[in-house]
């Protein structure tokens, strides 16, 4: 092989490469990007042992599919724009307002 030969070769395995690594990360960012609205999704008002909540089972609504797979992504708790959301063992989501001064453990 002469060193022509070998620089394209070198050159075609560098590229192969990028283009793994830019759709590889494609992908994650794509993952990353979970977007839903709360206001999107049906809440009914319930009351637990520790007070009055909202609670949801709108399973057919993709907001509320998306607050799922984020939750799970967050060990099934997290605060988001002043919102304690958790979920329940049956699938549903439990949301509570929090205080002005609670940390958001997710950013939009």
């Amino acid at each position: 092989m002469s060193g022509e030969e070998t620089a394209l070769k070198a050159l075609m395995e560098l590229i192969n490469a990028i283009e793994t690594g830019a759709a590889s990360a494609r992908q994650i960012i794509k993952e990353a990007k979970v977007g839903w609205d709360p206001e999107k999704i049906r809440w009914t008002k319930a009351t637990g042992p520790r007070g009055p909540y909202q609670k949801s089972s709108d399973t057919n609504n993709p907001d509320f599919k998306a607050m799922l797979k984020d939750l799970e992504a967050h060990g099934g708790k997290l605060t988001r724009n002043g919102w304690f959301y958790w979920t329940f063992k049956n699938g549903a989501v439990g949301r509570k307002q929090r205080p002005t001064n609670a940390k958001d453990e997710r950013e939009q």
